[in-house]
Parts: structure tokens; C-alpha cells; sequence
């Protein structure tokens, strides 16, 4: 819709990845033009200034990147110096005006992509109304190699789409973080089943396992008493080489990236992931991960030429609700082993499965009892009690709060 609208000769996606370096994701040219579909650029290309700006005004049009600039004067009657920030009449950094022309694209109109950062619960003073904290998620960039102007009316039109699109990747991206949540849980769930049955071993294994919880191409129980991490909880690489590890090339391409957590104090639980067998293509420059913004020496890159670098010795990243459930499991397997080691210790804390828990004695009966009243009526969703026949006898205080009657005055 945009390249029909525009009239651009090119029109295509930007999206940044975890480490902010940039791929164009999907493209359309008219003929002769060279493709940039497929090509990576390094995150430098597109600095944390100009991001910062992209979330402020979500378009920005640059007509002709050789026309002059027309200097604006400020009343010296002003006591502090004016900024353009938030202006559309704002020149352009000289370095970027020369890094289009070298691209041969003499006019630009760029449009932010932003979404909910799903990392982020609020960042809100009002804690009544929490706002989700946004993110710039990519660009919808237009090329053209000779000057165009598009008029205002024609650019809302184009920032309500950019709007709209950003609104279907933002719900695509929940719906793939609730199926992968939801498939956690169902195996976490089954996980402590083994656990609660006396069979640490079978989530190793039975079906499911733990290789099912997070994406991985091997994972082992071991216990290792290793010099470098002897204090750590746990640790996680995509490169055991760049991890420092001495024997990451013997190991070869089956072991590259590795997520391991301490359950025990002799006890190591370890995911492996092999690596990813990925040609990158990069549009002249190639993504270095530790590279910074300098803006002491910005210059415009002068080659887009695509060049291939094959990925060796890396595996795929392992993303934050992984580790989360990696952690989770941690913490289930620590509660474990602290009861197989120690049964004679009297159950303190309610497990969250409260059908699971084992009780010893009539005193414990009770205690449990206590404790699964007092977790019930403080819950912080509602909860039902039924009878033997199916019908509602009770409810805690969170549905009482929800409808404005006391269980005593519904009943």
C-alpha cells in the first residue's frame, strides 16, 4: 500500500534484532533496482540518537539530501537555545545526508514501527493506570534516487498504516509469547509430576523432559565442580568459545551454546544447543556486538556491496522467558532435592499444586488446612468452593471484592 501511495522506487521493512543490528525483512522495487531483501546492517547505521528521535516523530521526510540547508534564526531575545528535535523541518545530520547519497537514494520518507516492549510490566508514576513501555520494534523505509516531496495529508495516510502494521506485529508477538508460555507451563506442570512421584530421573528420560521445555539439541544432569564458576548459580553463552571455554572447537559444531543452573551444591543441570548453521549476508559492513556509538567519528559508509559471513562456533541466542523458565525449573528442582535429602524436615511452604502434597499426621492435616485457607483467601484471583453435587458453596475474599457481596449475603 505504501509503494502504490508514495510512488517511491523502493519500499521495504527494517526490523532491529535483539542486538539492535538491522535486517530488511521484506522489500518491493521497481525493476533495476538492486535488492536489499535479505541484507543485515550494523546497528551503528541507524544510531541510538536517531532511534531516540523515531519514537518521538514517527515519520520523517527528507526530500533531496543535496539541496541546501536554510539556516533558522532565533530571536536573541531567548534566553535558552531552541531545539528542532520535535520539528519535520529539521535538517539532517550531514553524515547520513552523504550515507544516502552513497546508497544512490536521494529522497527518503522513514516511518517507526513501535510496540509494547513485552518486557516491561509498566513504567507508569500512576500505579493506577500502568503504561506499557514502548519499543521501537523497526522501520518502513522509502528510497527514491530522484528528490520527491509527498504531501502532509499523504504522509498521515502512510503513518496510520506504519500504525496499523505495528499493531498486527505487536498482537502477532503476544500470541507467540502466550502459545510459548502456555506450552511452558503444560511441561513445567509435568515435570514436577515426575518430581512429586519420586522419579527425579524421568525428566531426563521420560516424555517429556526438560529438552522439551526450552529449545535445545541436548541436556544432561552432571555433577561438576568447576573452577571458573565455582560461586555462580548459573551461566548462559550462544559461544562456549567466546565464553572463554578451552575445549569449545574440540567440541565442534554439536556443542556451541550452553545454559546451565546450580541445583545442588555438587549438582549442575546443563541445556546444549548446536550451532546455527547461518549465512549472514551484510550490507557492507559487517555487526560487531560490542560496537558503539562514537559520534566523534561518525562517517557515512561509502560500500554497500553484500558480502557473506558464515556463522561457526554460535548458536542461537537464548531469549529472556527461556531463561525464565530455566530458572523456574531451577528453583522446583532446589526445593526437590532439599526434600530428598532431608525428608525428616516438615513441610513449611505450599507447593503450588496443593493436590500434590504428601501429609504425614493428623497435626500436619490441620497446619496444611490452615495455610491452604489463609492462601485461598488471599489470592489475588477469585476463587469458588463447590460441594460433592457441583454447586457453589463459598468463595474467597477477591470475588467478594469483584461482585460487593460477602459469601454470607449470596448464600
Amino acid at each position: 500500500e505504501v509503494f502504490e501511495l508514495t510512488g517511491y522506487d523502493r519500499v521495504m521493512t527494517y526490523k532491529f534484532h535483539e542486538d539492535d543490528h538491522g535486517e530488511v525483512i521484506s522489500e518491493i522495487t521497481k525493476p533495476g533496482l538492486e535488492p536489499y531483501l535479505g541484507l543485515h546492517y550494523p546497528a551503528t547505521d541507524i544510531p541510538q540518537a536517531a532511534r531516540f528521535l523515531f519514537m518521538k516523530n514517527k515519520v520523517r521526510m527528507i526530500c533531496d539530501c543535496r539541496a541546501k540547508h536554510v539556516k533558522v534564526l532565533q530571536d536573541e531575545k531567548l534566553s535558552f537555545d531552541l531545539t528542532l528535535c520535535g520539528s519535520t523541518l529539521r535538517a539532517p545530520h550531514s553524515c547520513h545526508l552523504q550515507y544516502m547519497e552513497n546508497m544512490n537514494s536521494i529522497a527518503s520518507l522513514v516511518m517507526a514501527v513501535v510496540i509494547n516492549d513485552g518486557d516491561d510490566e509498566g513504567d507508569s508514576s500512576d500505579s493506577t493506570q500502568p503504561q506499557k513501555r514502548k519499543r521501537l520494534w523497526g522501520l518502513v523505509v522509502c528510497h527514491n534516487t530522484t528528490p520527491r516531496f509527498v504531501p502532509f495529508p499523504l504522509r498521515y495516510a502512510c503513518e496510520f498504516l506504519a500504525q496499523v502494521f505495528a499493531i498486527h506485529v505487536n498482537k502477532e508477538l503476544e500470541l507467540e509469547n502466550q502459545i510459548v508460555e502456555k506450552n511452558i507451563l503444560k511441561t513445567q506442570t509435568l515435570l514436577c509430576d515426575m518430581l512429586m512421584r519420586d522419579a527425579p530421573l524421568g525428566i531426563v528420560s521420560q516424555n517429556p523432559n526438560i529438552m522439551d521445555l526450552v529449545k535445545c539439541d541436548g541436556a544432561a544432569i552432571v555433577s561438576w565442580l568447576t573452577e571458573y564458576h565455582m560461586d555462580s548459580t548459573g551461566l548462559s553463552t550462544d559461544s562456549l568459545y567466546d565464553a572463554g571455554f578451552p575445549g569449545a572447537l574440540a567440541l565442534g559444531d554439536a556443542v556451541c551454546g550452553m545454559a546451565a543452573v546450580r541445583i545442588s551444591d555438587k549438582d549442575w543441570l546443563f541445556w546444549f544447543r548446536s550451532h546455527t548453521a547461518a549465512d549472514i549476508r551484510w550490507g557492507g559492513a559487517k555487526h560487531e556486538p560490542g560496537e558503539k556509538d562514537d559520534g566523534r567519528k561518525m562517517h557515512p559508509r561509502s560500500s554497500f556491496k553484500a558480502f557473506l559471513e558464515v556463522v561457526k562456533t554460535r548458536s542461537l541466542p537464548w531469549k529472556d522467558y527461556e531463561m525464565d523458565a530455566i530458572h523456574s525449573l531451577q528453583l522446583i528442582l532446589r526445593n526437590s532435592f532439599k526434600e530428598v535429602e532431608a525428608p525428616e524436615c516438615e513441610t513449611k511452604t505450599i507447593h503450588t499444586k496443593l493436590n500434590d502434597l504428601r501429609i504425614d499426621g493428623f497435626q500436619e492435616l490441620e497446619a496444611v488446612t490452615a495455610e491452604m485457607v489463609r492462601l485461598i483467601e488471599t489470592a489475588l484471583v477469585p476463587i469458588l468452593a463447590v460441594d460433592v453435587d457441583g454447586l457453589v458453596n463459598g468463595w474467597n475474599t477477591k470475588i467478594a471484592e469483584l461482585t460487593g457481596l460477602p459469601v454470607d449475603e449470596a448464600i
